[in-house]
């Protein structure tokens, strides 16, 4: 009870705001301002754009690169030539289309780079089927979703407004573009359902998956919170995950996945790199 009432106290108002409907386009000017005020915040997801173009530029610039559910995203004054998109019209974003209905020629996409966005999508199968459609061979999904781990299931349990039902299926019939979700879902396809994954969606190579970052962002206090630390010590914090890395599977709030389409699947059986 102390420390509900704790965290109550440390809530944002604009967190309020934005709950009362979540699915309001107009919330994204308000998360946008949120990340911007918090350094901390702010230089996590720097971080985890960074990992997302790292990742997908390491392949030939000959398609484009998406942004899937950009939202409040400044993924593109990073790299100004990512188109951005979402399912939701607002100022800023490139086009607007579903991820279960992308507007993209077959072989034509380079990459596809999301954060947080695959929970939130209900129908997973739908979602694959349109990336190996629109992916040119040799393109890559990269996408930094919720861990399953110790120690995110003690916070995404008990202090964050989603659900995390590592019970579900790869999708979920209730709720809008933001409000429906299971942040187990990740967790769900490429970990406990990894082999269903791997033949349903042969061409959809598991390249890397990896757990990370225990502690920086729920310091950050998140979208819903103050921020907890100084920003000084940001770089503290960082260093201490860096030290934990080998707890990562133990620890980690995020998970980072790693996708190639290939083109023809080996006659032997395949060996993709275990979590």
């Amino acid at each position: 009870m102390a420390l509900k009432r704790l965290l109550s106290k440390l809530k944002l108002s604009e967190a309020l705001r934005i709950q009362e409907d979540l699915d309001n386009p107009e919330n994204i000017h308000i998360l946008r301002d949120i990340i911007q005020k918090k350094p901390f915040l702010y230089q996590t997801y720097q971080s985890f754009y960074q990992d997302l173009l790292t990742r997908a530029q390491a392949i030939a610039p000959n398609g484009e690169i998406v942004e899937l559910g950009s939202g409040a995203s400044f993924l593109k004054q990073m790299a100004p030539h990512i188109v951005t998109s979402d399912i939701l019209p607002y100022a800023g974003v490139d086009r607007v289309f579903s991820a279960l209905d992308m507007p993209f020629a077959p072989d034509s996409v380079s990459a596809f780079v999301m954060l947080d966005v695959l929970h939130h999508l209900k129908d997973s199968r739908q979602f694959f089927n349109q990336l190996r459609h629109c992916l040119k061979p040799g393109g890559k999904v990269v996408m930094i979703e919720p861990a399953n781990t110790a120690w995110s299931r003690l916070i995404y349990t008990n202090f964050h407004h989603e659900p995390f039902l590592t019970d579900g299926g790869w999708g979920f019939d209730q709720g809008g573009p933001l409000s429906g979700a299971n942040m187990a879902i990740p967790w769900i396809i490429f970990c406990r359902d990894r082999q269903r994954f791997e033949q349903e969606y042969p061409e959809l190579l598991i390249c890397d998956l990896q757990m990370h970052t225990p502690f920086r962002y729920l310091l950050s206090g998140g979208l819903s919170l103050r921020q907890l630390l100084p920003s000084w010590s940001y770089g503290l914090i960082l260093g201490l995950e860096k030290l934990l890395t080998p707890f990562n599977r133990q620890l980690g709030l995020f998970m980072t996945i790693e996708l190639e389409k290939i083109e023809t699947i080996p006659n032997s059986n395949r060996i993709t790199p275990t979590p």
